[in-house]
């Protein structure tokens, strides 16, 4: 990833500001990855969570789940899709994050993290107008999740390397194509210089 070069009076308003945490969950930071795989996403995603946890900031954890599959999306598409069976625990967030304090769990039922949940509501009840964004996949959850706070207005942070997709291509094409066009694009290690 590229430096942007940080202007001096950059900064963000913890206060007014939330990090969102997309599906970090063991049936999904454990498939395979790229370009990072799903502890470096971990990894990273725990140093936010702690920065943020440390200065008060919002954190919301979002997880897909199902009660049944019957719950879940079913299109007609041309890449057919299976819900497989589903392993015991595969919905339960990763034990590095899972404890997180005063963080707001939210579970989906879809790719993105507004639809069908109170994510909107929690955040506007807490005057955040913006979003730190990350987790997997950075072309299926963190985008739908992208595109939706654009609807809904918010700013958006989008941290590249606590974030990854199924292949470096799908990473590269929407970090390069479409979060430009919603926010901004930083490390791990810029957000937290940031704060």
């Amino acid at each position: 990833m590229q430096n942007l070069n940080l202007k001096e009076t950059e900064f963000i308003n913890t206060e007014k500001t939330a990090l969102v945490v997309i599906d970090l969950q063991n049936g999904i930071v454990n498939s395979p990855h790229a370009p990072y795989t799903g502890e470096q996403v971990v990894q990273n995603a725990s140093k936010l969570i702690n920065a943020f946890t440390d200065k008060g900031t919002f954190v919301v954890l979002v997880r897909v789940s199902s009660v049944d599959g019957k719950d879940m999306l079913k299109p007609n598409t041309d890449l057919k899709t299976n819900l497989p069976k589903l392993p015991e625990g595969w919905d339960k967030l990763v034990p590095e994050i899972e404890n997180t304090k005063n963080a707001y769990t939210i579970t989906k039922r879809q790719l993105g993290a507004f639809y069908g949940t109170d994510l909107d509501l929690q955040l506007r009840r807490r005057g955040i107008d913006t979003i730190v964004l990350c987790g997997i996949s950075t072309s299926m959850g963190v985008d739908t999740t992208a595109r939706e706070a654009y609807q809904h207005a918010y700013n958006q942070i989008f941290v590249e390397d606590a974030m990854t997709a199924s292949s470096k291509e799908e990473q590269d094409y929407v970090c390069k194509y479409i979060f430009p066009r919603l926010g901004k694009i930083r490390s791990t290690e810029e957000v937290l210089a940031l704060l």
